[in-house]
């Protein structure tokens, strides 16, 4: 019950200003410029020790607490949609590494044969749409409250994801970026964030890196626990509740 949606495959880019390295256990973005002074940032206790120690038991325990959530959502997937359930995507995480990440499906089935193929400009432009004519009435109530994103827990505990961080991007939009907005890959990426909690859904894509690029000068205990508060007023208004 798990399968693929927009995956973005990874190899080598021609004219892109990275390439993708297989090399390792795991593929990763290599910039081409020096990749240390790009994810360069102050590494304190916080960040190394108990950020990630926080994440795991967060993780564990929203798990504990959320999974008849979780098996409700499955079970209106797969009645409304079939299966797959969860999906998988490749996103670019901590130091442009290439991992999978999951989610709850929220398009129709075999969107790539389907005549309502969306490719219009806002597709580029911006993050998500909601004028996506794949998305399901369901799919589309997940987005809003952001349900779809409830199976990154799993991410967290498997250490690709954190609670908080910038939003964890698609290889493809990655491949676009100048070497500057290369930096919000000096963190984790989060399930929630300075983007998540804002309204930037018709901002461009630099406006939205420019606003993530904001949390890496203040990444600390105070700064995630605002953003967490934030996040569940947030996914109440978006969900109409």
């Amino acid at each position: 019950m798990i399968g693929n949606e927009g995956e973005a495959s990874v190899g080598p880019m021609v004219g892109a200003d990275l390439e993708i390295d297989l090399t390792g256990s795991s593929p990763a973005i290599a910039p081409l410029f020096d990749a240390s002074q790009t994810y360069a940032m102050h590494r304190g206790l916080y960040i190394r020790v108990v950020k990630p120690a926080l994440d795991r038991i967060g993780a564990l325990l929203a798990l504990i607490v959320i999974w008849p959530i979780i098996a409700i959502v499955a079970i209106a997937i797969f009645i409304t949609m079939g299966s797959p359930v969860i999906l998988r995507q490749q996103r670019v995480g901590l130091f442009g590494k290439v991992f999978t990440l999951y989610k709850f499906r929220t398009m129709a089935p075999d969107r790539r044969g389907s005549q309502t193929e969306f490719v219009g400009d806002e597709r580029r432009r911006t993050h998500k749409s909601a004028n996506d004519p794949r998305i399901t009435p369901l799919g589309g109530l997940l987005r809003r409250t952001r349900l779809d994103e409830l199976p990154q827990f799993i991410n967290v505990l498997l250490g690709d994801v954190s609670l908080v961080g910038p939003r964890p991007e698609m290889v493809s939009i990655v491949a676009q970026y100048e070497p500057w907005q290369h930096r919000r890959h000096a963190v984790k990426p989060g399930i929630t964030g300075l983007w998540q909690i804002s309204e930037t859904g018709d901002k461009l894509l630099f406006e939205c890196t420019q606003m993530e690029l904001e949390y890496l000068e203040d990444v600390s205990l105070s700064a995630d626990l605002s953003i967490m508060l934030r996040t569940l007023p947030v996914m109440a208004r978006r969900g109409g509740i």
